[in-house]
């Protein structure tokens, strides 16, 4: 049980791969929801063991339950549940055990262990985000928000003063060392009560006596995984030797759940140590250290780049985004335009985030898995295709475009949300004048990528928002609040009449198989309707100027007028933001 394990396969002449456990990111990042009624255990085992009874006694077809029977078991309302099971569904780590949805979403189903993890996960507190250093405040000065009033500006006096400093000003999310660290922790304290709700007893009644299955150290996955140097995800079965059986054919013998969580803290121990001294020796550097398991690549940041932008994103090492960590970045941009395809080489991964951009164009016209839009501001975002969830974060003033599976939005202002979506809309936390509208983009692979990633066009959700709550305990205010303490406020639709389509300019050159107004979800009708009215509206003052029997001294006039006012409606509605597009560096 060392702290660090070579691989026997590796040629002599190479540095032996180090595997290192982790905590799986989509987990921590995507799996977390509001606390409804009844969904918040505290105690550990104590409360989540007779939980984990009675949802098998519940389960019509053990181990395995539906939206149902677990609204039944914790009295909460059936949306509330499929919920919950769509959320699992989202972060599970095999397509193999995620909830498969039949005709009626009530029929949805997830194994209970499952389940009994997702519950303790909800525990978990995410890192508080950073301040904005004062360096990095003069770049986007210009784009910062107002300051406003909001239901939890009341809470403020309950904060410390550490609190209120992440409370004030722009928020930064947390480096991906510190996000590692932080879970890592969250797990070394928690593992023993996660072992013990999967453990079987052997035959005594002490904790000794209790024995973990293969299938049940599988379960794990759920919440870590193991990696080769950093990259390349190993599966947990061959992490462990423990299980390993001298009889292929022979089932392999439960090993005692204490020897297991012992071999797991080790390697908990062994992380943070290897986190602790990639951060030291980063910080030591004289250049900006990036965050661990991630490598710079300024060669292949996108097609183009605004002449006043930030550093350029970065991107981890190449490989396999089946089974591997590495993940896209996009970071730190202002008065940008970002463009990554899925033929670029800067594309790494399955999963993208985007944070702490402002007044920038970013499109990600790539078949993907996971999405994460964080800290941002007067920014245009356009997300491809993401076939599992996109989460969306302290962000004003965003208009984003996706087609996805599902999408949480928490804490955000003034956003317009532009969704093809399978799931309803999750909106957690404070959320304040948030619009919602129909998919309303088109890109010649568009099709090919939804399809790739299992997104059903035929079925959008867009117009219905789920509020959960008005405070998320996942963020720096959780004010004590609980989500049955206060109406939380929803979404509104966008009016039909302000409803445009979004033209995407063909980066790949060459000619779309499809008409570029094909949206691949059908338009509802009264959104179609103001669509053509306003068409049929604009081609009438074009023929009625073309027709007027005007000078030239009054068509250089109209000309000058016409110029004057699309300037000003260019800056009015952050459509200037498209013209980065055109410049080059």
């Amino acid at each position: 049980m060392g702290d660090e394990i070579e691989l026997s396969t590796a040629p002599a002449t190479q540095e032996p791969l180090l595997l290192l456990l982790h905590p799986r990111r989509e987990t921590f990042e995507h799996g977390l929801l509001l606390p409804l009624s009844n969904l918040v255990f505290s105690g550990g085992t104590q409360n989540l063991a007779p939980l984990k009874a009675k949802l098998l006694c519940a389960a019509s077809s053990p181990p395995r339950i539906d939206a149902l029977a677990v609204s039944k078991t914790l009295e909460i309302a059936l949306d509330h549940a499929l919920l919950i099971l769509e959320t699992l569904a989202a972060v599970l780590p095999s397509d193999s055990d995620q909830p498969a949805a039949a005709n009626r979403n009530d029929e949805i189903s997830a194994d209970v262990d499952d389940l009994i993890l997702f519950f303790y996960l909800q525990s978990y507190r995410r890192l508080l985000p950073r301040p904005q250093s004062h360096k990095d405040s003069a770049s986007v000065a210009d784009v910062m928000p107002m300051p406003s009033t909001s239901a939890f500006d009341e809470c403020l006096s309950l904060l410390s003063s550490t609190q209120l400093v992440h409370s004030n000003g722009r928020r930064v999310a947390p480096s991906e060392a510190e996000e590692e660290a932080y879970q890592l922790s969250y797990l070394k304290k928690h593992l023993a009560n996660i072992i013990a709700l999967l453990a079987e007893p052997a035959g005594g009644e002490d904790e000794q006596s209790l024995v973990l299955t293969s299938e049940k150290f599988e379960r794990l996955g759920f919440l870590i995984q193991f990696c080769e140097n950093g990259s390349e995800v190993v599966p947990l079965s061959q992490a462990a030797t423990f299980f390993a059986n001298s009889d292929p054919v022979m089932p392999p013998v439960p090993f005692p759940a204490a020897q297991v969580l012992y071999w797991l803290l080790q390697n908990i121990g062994t992380s943070l140590v290897h986190i602790a001294k990639k951060v030291s020796t980063k910080e030591s550097a004289p250049s900006r250290a990036f965050d661990l398991d991630v490598a710079t690549d300024d060669a292949n940041t996108s097609h183009l780049e605004g002449q006043n932008s930030s550093p350029p994103s970065r991107t981890p090492s190449n490989s396999n985004a089946a089974y591997s960590r590495s993940q896209t970045f996009v970071e730190g941009f202002s008065k940008a335009c970002i463009v990554k395809q899925a033929c670029d080489c800067d594309i790494k991964g399955c999963s993208v985030k985007i944070l702490n951009c402002h007044d920038s164009m970013i499109y990600i016209l790539a078949p993907l898995r996971y999405a994460t839009v964080y800290g941002c501001s007067d920014a245009t975002i356009v997300l491809g295709a993401i076939g599992k969830s996109v989460r969306v974060d302290h962000c004003e003033r965003v208009q984003l475009i996706a087609a996805a599976k599902r999408i949480s939005i928490s804490n955000c202002r003034e956003c317009v949300f532009f969704l093809g979506v399978n799931q309803r809309p999750v909106l957690l936390g404070d959320n304040h004048m948030l619009q919602v509208a129909p998919h309303n983009t088109f890109y010649s692979q568009l099709t090919e990528h939804v399809n790739q990633v299992g997104i059903d066009c035929t079925v959008n959700r867009w117009d219905e928002p789920l509020a959960m709550g008005m405070v998320d305990p996942h963020g720096s205010l959780s004010c004590f609040a609980r989500a049955s303490d206060v109406e939380a406020p929803s979404a509104t639709c966008l009016d039909p009449s302000r409803f445009t389509n979004f033209l995407i300019p063909n980066w790949l050159g060459g000619e779309s198989t499809q008409s570029e107004k094909h949206n691949p979800f059908p338009l509802p009708e009264i959104y179609k309707s103001a669509q053509m009215k306003n068409n049929l509206v604009s081609k009438e003052i074009k023929q009625a100027l073309r027709d007027a029997p005007l000078d030239e001294n009054q068509k250089r006039e109209i000309v000058s007028a016409l110029h004057v006012h699309f300037k000003d409606w260019l800056y009015a509605s952050g459509n200037i933001r498209q013209l980065y597009c055109l410049r080059r560096d």
